[in-house]
This record gives C-alpha cells, sequence and structure tokens, in this order.
C-alpha cells in the first residue's frame, strides 16, 4: 500500500501504519509533493526520487487542504495505474471546495443551515438577508479544524469581514448561524455506506467552533436513524467511502455542516473505543483481494 501524505508521524496516519504492519502488509508513506507524474496513454506512471513507483494494491489519500490541486492530481494518476483508492480524487476534490459540496448536496434536498455565496458588494444586504441576517457565520471555502471560520455577532460586524473579504479577493460563504446548537455538533465516521463511529463535540468556554483542534470536548454519541441516515447520503453523495460527516441538531432536525475527506482518527477512537484505522484496514482488505484491471505496459 501507499500512504500519501505530508505528515507520516501524526496520530492518523501511525494507527493506519500500525494497523496496516499488524497485519504483515507492506505500507510505503509517500510525501505527496515528492510525487512527479508521467502521463500517456499507455503506462502513466507515478514517480518518486528518481524512481518509477511500482502498481500499488491500494493507496490511502491524506491530502491535506493546502495541496488539493497537486494532491488529487496525483491519486488521479493513482488510479490511472489500476491501484484502489480509499477515497477518489474526484470525491476529494468535491468534497473540499465548499460551495461545491453545498451546491451538490443542496441538489440531492439534503438539510443544511441556509448558505448564501456572492461576488459583488453591492449584494452584501440581500446576501445577510438570505441567511436570516445576524449573527451569521462567515467561512473560507478551503477551511479546515475551524479555521477560516468566523462568527459574526452582528449586521454591522457581519459588513465589515464580508468587505474586508472581498477587498483580499478571498472567496467564502455566508451560513446561517443556529443557535440552538449550543456549540455543539456531531462527527460521524463514515466507512463504506455505513456510520462505524459517532461523537458529540462541545465548543470550550465562549468559542462557536466545536472543534477538538480549537479546545473542544468530545463524548460518545448516540445517533438517531434521521441522523445517521443523513451522514451516509451525505458521504455517499460526495462520492466518499471514507469521511467524517459534520451535524448540527437544530429545532427543524439534523442540519449538515460538512464532509471531511480524511478525517482524524485521534478523537474518535479515544472518545468512542471504535477501532476505526482496524475497521478501515478491513475494508481495504476486501478490496484489494477482489481483481482489478491494470493499464497495459508499453513493450
Amino acid at each position: 500500500m501507499a500512504l500519501l501524505t505530508m505528515e507520516p508521524g501524526n496520530f492518523s496516519n501511525r494507527r493506519l501504519i500500525e494497523e496496516t504492519e499488524k497485519r504483515d502488509h507492506v505500507i510505503e508513506p509517500i510525501n505527496t509533493l515528492r510525487c512527479y507524474m508521467n502521463i500517456k496513454s499507455i503506462a502513466s506512471a507515478v514517480h518518486y526520487e528518481g524512481k518509477t513507483l511500482p502498481d500499488y494494491d491500494f493507496v490511502i489519500p491524506r491530502i491535506g487542504a493546502s495541496i488539493t490541486a497537486y494532491g488529487t492530481a496525483v491519486v488521479r494518476q493513482f488510479e490511472m495505474t489500476g491501484a484502489c483508492v480509499l477515497n477518489s480524487a474526484q470525491s476529494i476534490v468535491q468534497s473540499r471546495d465548499k460551495l461545491f459540496a453545498h451546491q451538490l448536496l443542496a441538489m440531492h434536498k439534503l438539510p443544511m443551515p441556509d448558505t448564501a455565496f456572492a461576488s459583488s458588494h453591492h449584494d452584501t444586504d440581500d446576501l445577510i438577508k438570505m441567511v436570516g441576517g445576524a449573527p451569521l457565520v462567515i467561512k473560507l471555502l478551503q477551511s479546515t479544524q475551524g479555521k477560516g471560520v468566523v462568527l459574526a455577532e452582528n449586521r454591522k460586524s457581519a459588513v465589515s469581514l464580508i468587505d474586508a473579504l472581498r477587498s483580499a479577493e478571498t472567496s467564502f460563504l455566508v451560513q446561517q448561524f443556529v443557535s440552538e446548537a449550543a456549540g455543539q455538533d456531531l462527527r460521524c465516521i463514515v466507512l463504506d455506506g455505513k456510520v462505524i463511529a459517532a461523537m458529540v463535540r462541545r465548543a470550550a468556554g465562549d468559542e462557536f467552533r466545536a472543534n477538538l483542534h480549537k479546545g473542544g470536548l468530545a463524548f460518545e454519541a448516540k445517533l438517531t436513524a434521521e441522523e445517521r441516515k443523513l451522514a451516509i447520503k451525505a458521504a455517499h453523495r460526495l462520492g466518499l467511502k471514507f469521511a467524517g460527516v459534520d451535524i448540527l441538531r437544530s429545532s427543524k432536525g439534523p442540519l449538515l455542516l460538512e464532509v471531511n475527506s480524511s478525517p482524524g482518527l485521534e478523537g474518535i477512537e479515544r472518545t468512542t473505543g471504535v477501532d476505526v484505522a482496524g475497521l478501515v484496514l478491513d475494508y481495504i482488505e476486501q478490496r484489494s483481494f477482489g481483481t482489478r484491471p491494470r493499464m497495459r505496459k508499453a513493450a
């Protein structure tokens, strides 16, 4: 197997490596940005440190937000060699771009907080009205781990933030603030169409973001059938086999917040006791032992 990552030593990657080696498989951590590609109609290949990489049975992409474009190009190249991948390049692209993801999920009628997007500063007033006014949440399109997510508590601060982001030519979403969620959300881990673990994340102090990276607390969650169904549908609609799906509990029922193609394992494993890495390896073994087409090699 190949593990595409810039951080082979972080908890999630160590767990995947440990679980793989425990089962006597071979896994090679590969620096995503050090890969380069030979693109041909026959015998396309991925090169690394002056050598052609072998035909891997399986590739686990752990692509950071800052290298999405190049990272997904590398994943796509591995797909061209016939390797199975945990998440396809297309599914990663769809989930990573928040605007694209919201449009796809809305197309399939999945419930979400009211969300708006515009380019012109002339539309600011209507943009704010679309999401029910202030307070509202502003999100950068490529934000992760709660970074690039800001709460505007009143209309004046919302207008100032929107104007500042537009002046910087930065793309962002404006989203309804769901006050009754009370700084809590659900993180559901979906694998191959099933929710395998779930936790409640609670924001610390006055923080409105429940991300554990922001000091939030976590507790094991008991999902309703509706919440479980929403998480599975969200991952499926974005084409993800393995995903972290974030859901808000609102007075209108569960609302889909976002979908992560490279969910961290530390918080969910320690909170729930579920061996997520082991279940991922179970899935990989089931997929890998089947026959896969290979591209014809050049003579």
